[in-house]
């Protein structure tokens, strides 16, 4: 029996990325010796207060239906505390919780463009936005942001590529893979773009929490957005909860009110203990945020310092995040190839970045949240590999 084309739509460039890493997952689970560097799911508990929160619910019978747009107290936590990051003014009429940031930039896709509409995406981007964009039968329209330029926007390039048919634009801010954090100056110029042309902006902020110098900013904040952006965050990495599925969309009321009914028909709410473990992941551990990013930029900097012996790779220092992007095109090999090699001949897994965009060929990712003994040992083991290939090559 036929499916529907929407499964079609759904799979994507990037479907086969995580291949590799599935299979480290296994091997590591059969006691392999594996190092895996090709996922951002933090290595730290969720902290012990947000767990004992949800016990408590649960203990005292929280297993209901709860609120289909997410429970008051809570939707006023994250209106507060978007008030405070980004100075925009919003209230618990703006705000939806939903099964994390995927969630959310899945339902507003569909809540914003359409078949025949076409959809801008700055890459390298995450994997899933292809799909989140695909299956609204719109297209998406790629506008790279090139490792030669540091993979900062291409400002000129958005707005080369507006056609009547453009509808929106996703930024991600800090980005995943790239860990950029755009400037002020930046986002103003987008936003200018966004105003003249009508069109939604879908800003993924998830790892606001984690920019290791400067504040954050929110293009919703800036003057004519608020009517025109949907801010997408959750808890999965700022406090650890990536298996909890907590996040969240803010929009204007019109939006929030579509997406609580696609909301009504794919969750039907969330349940109330998590939530309640939300509520206090956003007050009384407020600061873990900090904790986190310190030690993130602490790693960072030792996988920077272990990279540097093997110096015919060009690494990209991110600004935020858990991530950096390394170019790995000196040694000949395609970014696949030299992941699949790598991994073969190491037991040391990271991503091929291609799946992340064009403007990412020939670079991989790797992830900094493990202990730093084993990032030392992975990116020890990666030299040895880089230089291996380089000093064949040389005889050659």
């Amino acid at each position: 029996m036929k499916l529907s084309p929407l499964t079609e739509r759904v799979t994507g460039t990037g479907a086969s990325a995580w291949d590799l890493h599935a299979k480290a997952l296994s091997d590591h689970a059969s006691g392999h010796d594996v190092i895996i560097m090709s996922v951002g799911d933090p290595d730290f508990a969720t902290p012990e207060k947000i767990s004992q929160a949800a016990r408590d619910a649960l203990t005292s019978g929280d297993t209901h239906y709860a609120e289909i747009r997410g429970r008051l107290p809570l939707r006023e936590i994250i209106a507060k505390r978007h008030i405070s990051q980004t100075g925009q003014l919003v209230t618990p009429e703006n705000v939806i919780v939903l099964a994390g940031a995927q969630c959310g930039l899945f339902t507003s896709s569909l809540c914003i463009a359409t078949a025949g509409d076409e959809v801008i995406a700055l890459e390298p981007m995450y994997i899933t936005y292809e799909a989140s964009i695909q299956v609204t039968g719109a297209t998406i329209v790629r506008v790279a942001q090139r490792a030669e330029d540091r993979f900062r926007p291409d400002i000129s390039a958005i707005e080369a590529a507006i056609t009547p048919k453009t509808k929106a634009i996703f930024i991600t801010t800090p980005n995943n893979p790239t860990g950029v954090v755009l400037s002020r100056d930046e986002l103003v110029r987008i936003s200018q773009i966004a105003i003249k042309h009508n069109l939604w902006v879908i800003s993924d902020e998830v790892y606001a929490d984690l920019i290791f110098s400067g504040e954050h900013l929110s293009i919703a904040a800036l003057p004519g957005m608020a009517e025109r952006t949907v801010t997408i965050s959750s808890l999965s990495k700022s406090h650890a909860m990536t298996g909890w599925r907590i996040g969240w969309a803010i929009g204007p009321e019109h939006l929030v009110q579509a997406m609580e009914k696609l909301a009504l028909c794919m969750l039907y709410g969330l349940p109330g203990f998590s939530q309640q473990a939300a509520m206090v992941a956003l007050t009384d551990m407020a600061n873990e945020p900090k904790k986190m990013k310190a030690i993130y930029q602490r790693r960072r900097d030792l996988t920077l310092k272990c990279l540097e012996y093997a110096p015919s790779l060009i690494v990209h220092n991110p600004e935020a995040g858990m991530f950096l992007l390394v170019d790995i095109r000196a040694t000949g090999m395609t970014s696949r190839d030299f992941a699949e090699q790598l991994y073969t001949q190491t037991g040391v897994c990271v991503l091929d970045a291609m799946p992340f965009g064009e403007s990412a060929n020939g670079h991989i990712r790797l992830s900094f949240t493990l202990g730093e003994d084993q990032l030392t040992e992975g990116c020890k083991r990666l030299c040895q590999f880089v230089n291996s290939r380089i000093d064949n090559r040389a005889i050659a």
